[in-house]
């Protein structure tokens, strides 16, 4: 008797392929959910500029440009205006302290000196008669005085004599009063010319020294025109290289004018411009440096000068150490300036994503989906190299560091 075969309900066959048809269902499904509410580019990844992040010394700078300059200049301005009537050096020459550099001409100082001098010699001379006819008054009253008192004493003796002579009534008593009121005159005389004498000697010191104090005047103002006609001589105020010496002879130069300069070139600085920007964060210590035949130098900021001219303001930065031997006056060199300290930071490429997202987010890459997606960061410091990332991300992180101008702010990017 044949036994009856029952059919299964479902075959093997029939279950693969479901199975395989709700795996996909599924995928899709998860995959409209995830991206729901996602916007997606397609870009290249050849056209990208992706940067690793990572942990490194950070240290703010900006960038500076300075020219090389010499470390001291000396101008040479006239003192006396004039014509030059003859030049002694050229251009370029190095000169001594001292040394003639060109001399002037000028009438006008030459008939002033002249005349001072003429009425000097004639101040002199009055001064000398004046002093003659002092001292010879001064004689004079010493004559008289010397003559008083000679004929005071030869008048008492005689009023000694007939006193006991009018007592015998030798003479007579009118011939006694008379000698005796010549004595009386003669010793009145006597004293007043001794207070003369006094009087006279107090003039003549008071004399003497307004004469000398008028003379010294004199010969001071004569000492002045003189240093005046001296300075039509223009002279090198230090050693050094003379430079901008453009005058012609015959050419006229006023008082005060700039003439040339000395430079002293046994030392440099260097004279760099400054964003305004930076104003505040700039002072006297701080460092810089830059190569110069394959050695670095190290600068330091000596002098800030403050005033602003189209946006920037200048400082005088001078070498730590012996400059290069090679270096000339007027090269120009790029000088990294630091505005801080070294320290470690999360450090993060500057690039062109900046100008779109203003350092608040950028595309972060993800390796195992070829995609990127935006994330939010903060910036704290930066310098013309690198970012300070604060937020956001982590040493390991892949980048893009391009410009986004294109991308739309799309939530992500699929990697092509």
């Amino acid at each position: 008797m044949d036994k009856k075969i029952e059919k299964k309900k479902f075959p093997l066959k029939k279950i693969i392929p479901a199975l395989l048809a709700i795996g996909v269902f599924t995928f899709l499904i998860s995959a409209i959910y995830r991206d729901a509410g996602t916007s997606r580019l397609n870009v290249e990844k050849e056209r990208l500029l992706i940067d690793t992040i990572q942990t490194g010394p950070f240290q703010e700078f900006t960038p500076i440009t300075g020219v090389v300059q010499p470390i001291k200049t000396v101008y040479i301005g006239a003192l006396e205006g004039g014509q030059v009537e003859e030049i002694f050096v050229e251009d370029g020459t190095f000169v001594k302290k001292g040394q003639p550099l060109l001399r002037l001409s000028n009438s006008d100082l030459q008939v002033s000196y002249l005349n001072q001098e003429a009425n000097i010699v004639s101040q002199i001379n009055q001064i000398r008669s004046s002093s003659i006819m002092m001292e010879n008054q001064s004689l004079s009253l010493q004559e008289q005085a010397l003559d008083a008192d000679y004929r005071l004493i030869q008048s008492k003796r005689k009023l000694d004599r007939n006193r006991d002579l009018v007592k015998d009534e030798i003479i007579s008593k009118v011939e006694f009063q008379e000698n005796e009121d010549e004595f009386n005159y003669l010793k009145r005389r006597t004293k007043q010319l001794k207070k003369n004498l006094e009087k006279d000697s107090m003039f003549q010191d008071f004399q003497s020294q307004q004469m000398a104090s008028t003379l010294d005047l004199m010969q001071r103002n004569l000492a002045i025109s003189k240093a005046s006609l001296e300075n039509l001589i223009i002279k090198a105020p230090i050693d050094g290289q003379l430079s901008a010496l453009d005058k012609e002879i015959g050419e006229l130069i006023s008082k005060g004018e700039k003439i040339a300069q000395i430079d002293l070139l046994d030392n440099f600085k260097v004279r760099a411009r400054i964003d305004e920007f930076y104003i505040s964060r700039v002072f006297p210590g701080q460092t810089g440096s830059f190569k110069f035949a394959n050695e670095v130098h190290e600068l330091v900021i000596k002098k800030i000068y403050p005033d602003v001219t189209n946006g920037s303001f200048e400082v005088d930065l001078i070498f730590t150490s012996t400059p290069p031997k090679t270096i000339k006056r007027g090269q120009t060199v790029s000088i990294p300036l630091s505005l801080s300290t070294e320290t470690q930071a999360v450090l993060l490429e500057r690039g062109s994503f900046y100008q779109t997202t203003a350092g608040n987010w950028i595309y972060v890459l993800d390796p195992t989906t070829n995609t990127a997606y935006k994330k939010e960061i903060k910036i704290g410091r930066q310098n013309p190299k690198y970012y300070e990332v604060v937020q956001g991300l982590k040493p390991g992180d892949i980048v893009i560091t391009s410009s986004y101008e294109n991308f739309n702010e799309k939530d992500k990017l699929v990697l092509k």
